[in-house]
């Protein structure tokens, strides 16, 4: 799939949805942020922009990417209509072809799943290799499928954190693995059905 394809695909996800005037975070944002210092983050595939109004509201400055125009124009909207706008950039990055630039404290990939080509290991070493000395990169994954899931595989395989982590072949001299879990929580679809669902939760720290 192109770039260009893969623009129109989540253009028109987003497009399909009605404009979300208060996004909440993701729960598992909130439990690993909640008490850390305040600095640079960079949130990969904002989406509808929970977590990156939750983070610029507790003071962090965040770079929120995505794909979608669409979803950046909503959330830049937001931002301004919050009052956050000097706290939150948006910028339109393809991952599979490019990587934000900059130096961060925190770096989240929530869901970073697509039916698009995404070398999803190759964008979560770019993203630990972005991170500051005592930085955290958080990657939330899918450990099940919700009934509202657009992936219904009966055989998909969800990696586990650990497998996650061995992907990205980091040095443990200079990288730890903080956290690796996989939770499960009660979760709402946009037709506000309730499930429970499995997260996969991965935190890696750099220390040097």
């Amino acid at each position: 799939m192109s770039t260009d394809e893969a623009i129109a695909f989540w253009d028109g996800v987003h497009s399909a949805r009605p404009v979300n005037a208060g996004p909440q975070p993701n729960a598992r944002l909130t439990e690993t942020v909640t008490g850390l210092p305040h600095g640079d983050a960079l949130d990969l595939g904002c989406g509808d922009g929970g977590d990156a109004l939750w983070l610029a509201r507790l003071g962090w400055r965040v770079t929120a990417a995505d794909i979608s125009a669409v979803a950046l124009e909503r959330l830049a909207a937001l931002a301004r209509s919050h009052d956050l706008a000097d706290r939150v950039t948006t910028v339109r990055a393809d991952l599979h072809t490019s990587f934000p630039q900059g130096a961060f404290d925190l770096i989240c990939a929530h869901y970073l799943h697509s039916p698009c080509d995404l070398d999803r290991a190759a964008v979560l070493r770019a993203a630990a290799h972005a991170l500051r000395p005592a930085g955290r990169l958080l990657v939330v994954d899918h450990g099940s499928a919700a009934p509202w899931s657009w992936n219904q595989d009966p055989d998909i395989h969800y990696p586990t954190p650990r497998e996650v982590a061995a992907s990205l072949g980091l040095a443990p001299r200079t990288w730890t693995v903080e956290r690796a879990d996989t939770p499960s929580r009660i979760a709402t679809g946009p037709d506000g059905r309730t499930a429970e669902v499995t997260d996969h939760v991965l935190v890696v720290r750099r220390i040097a």
